[in-house]
């Protein structure tokens, strides 16, 4: 999730290709085309094929994965006409979810969400190029993205997408990306309220650093949700004519579901908060116990301490010379002095333990 920046000072609409991280690896090409009657799919091998295999009666899907290589790119830029700027942003990832129009195609950029092998939650930036006859989609990395369903339905010939434009098929991949949220959410939902319980049984630092985690995750959801709405609502308004009018009804219901992410999101962000001021609490509670019973056993033994003390002083009521002493202390000749002043310790410490429950403070 983080962003990739180019050298500050580079002339606008360099085109550097990325040499390290998961992004760095020859782009694969996927080739989809199809029409109400037939459907098409090929793997790329070599960029220099791609233009030979495109048939411009139909509609075209380029998806290529991996940024390691910008041959394609420019490729497919001369073809289309794609916007040097466009470009620029489309290897300078980490871009804020936005709709651009240039004039004969449309640049949108969003962020797709998914948990990996490890349910490590990943985000990934998808620059989707939106043309009359064609879409092209550009990804990160090639091992995972979220378009299968889509592919499906294409390869089934499902619903209404082979008898579609290109302006339906970019609606099928954005609410593609935006429905794979909702799961990630809900494991993210399931993870919050497990911890909630843990928290109310019994409350541990280790719970802190996860609570950590998930804030985190959620901050950096709600930097994709917030902007997703408004690529979503730009595209309703769209005045170019690359989204006809049947489109815009189903990105209505785009719409609706990044509010609701924004409901999911804000309200697991105001959860965690109220856990870690539950796990404060919870701390609190139990120190204020503990110091509740150390205080009880010092007041018992306080008063014990001082008889302990009293006669530990050893002063004798008879000098070495035989001269009787008044004033010293006569209960060392005792010859019950000890189990009395055990008798009135074990009294002392007893009717303390009876006040203080009577108090309530046991």
């Amino acid at each position: 999730m983080l962003k990739r920046h180019f050298a500050p000072g580079a002339s606008p609409a360099t085109l550097v290709p990325h040499t390290e991280g998961e992004g760095a690896v020859k782009p694969r090409i996927h080739l989809l085309e199809y029409d109400a009657n037939s459907f098409a799919e090929h793997e790329v091998t070599e960029s220099a094929d791609l233009l030979a295999l495109i048939d411009a009666g139909k509609i075209t899907w380029i998806n290529i994965d991996g940024l390691g290589d910008i041959d394609a790119l420019e490729l497919l830029a001369r073809k289309y006409g794609l916007h040097p700027l466009a470009l620029e942003d489309v290897l300078n990832t980490g871009q804020r979810p936005k709709v651009e129009e240039f004039q004969d195609h449309l640049f949108i950029v969003a962020q797709m969400v998914y948990q990996d092998a490890t349910e490590c939650i990943c985000g990934e930036q998808v620059s989707i190029f939106l043309g009359k006859n064609y879409v092209i989609t550009v990804q990160e990395e090639p091992e995972y993205d979220v378009f299968n369903p889509v592919r499906e339905r294409l390869r089934a010939g499902r619903g209404s997408i082979r008898k579609s434009k290109a302006d339906y098929l970019a609606y099928a991949l954005l609410d593609s990306i935006i429905d794979h949220y909702f799961p990630v959410l809900d494991e993210l939902g399931r993870s919050i309220e497990d911890l909630e319980d843990q928290l109310l049984e019994n409350p541990e630092r280790s719970m802190v650093l996860k609570l950590h985690e998930h804030r985190r995750s959620l901050t950096q959801l709600r930097r994709y949700v917030w902007p997703l709405r408004d690529l979503v609502n730009g595209l309703l308004h769209d005045n170019s004519g690359q989204i006809k009018a049947p489109t815009k009804v189903f990105l209505r219901d785009c719409y609706d579901h990044t509010v609701q992410l924004m409901d999911f999101v804000e309200s697991y962000k105001e959860i965690t908060t109220g856990l870690m001021e539950l796990y404060h609490s919870s701390v609190g509670l139990r120190t204020n116990e503990v110091m509740r019973v150390l205080t009880v056993i010092t007041s018992i033994f306080i008063p014990l301490t001082f008889i302990v003390g009293v006669y530990g002083m050893n002063f004798s009521q008879e000098p070495p010379d035989n001269k009787t002493m008044p004033l010293n202390m006569p209960e060392l000749y005792s010859p019950h002095g000890y189990i009395v002043v055990m008798g009135v310790m074990l009294v002392i410490a007893v009717a303390q333990l009876v006040f203080f429950r009577r108090k309530g403070w046991l």
